[in-house]
């Protein structure tokens, strides 16, 4: 009977093991399943920061053109620069800005650069 006894609880030890051996495995490859998820939320994140830089971009460009195409008279330019001692290319941009009105240009730098 002792060597029923034995292989019975050898029995039972061994499917102990499996059942500890197969809790493992499904442990093992939730986490593969995991990372595989997390993978592809990665991949999407970095899509769509990818998209909203090239749209960022675009807006700048886009900026820049219409800036560009604002004509500006070049004695405000110098007016601005002589009277306000700031870099020419701030009194250009800040005309472009404001669509060459240099009354409004000049309140805007002393705004921002009192004297």
């Amino acid at each position: 009977m002792e060597g029923a006894e034995e292989a019975g609880a050898e029995i039972a030890v061994d499917s102990k093991d499996l059942q500890q051996q197969s809790k493992a495995f499904d442990k093992l490859t939730d986490r593969v399943e995991d990372r595989q998820l997390d993978s592809s939320r990665v991949q999407s994140a970095m899509a769509s920061i990818a998209a909203s830089r090239e749209a960022d971009l675009n807006a700048k460009r886009l900026r820049e053109k219409e800036l560009a195409s604002v004509k500006i008279n070049p004695a405000d330019v110098e007016f601005i620069v002589n009277e306000l001692e700031i870099e020419k290319n701030v009194a250009e941009r800040t005309l472009r800005e404001h669509k060459g009105d240099a009354v409004a240009a000049t309140r805007q730098l002393l705004s921002r650069y009192p004297l």
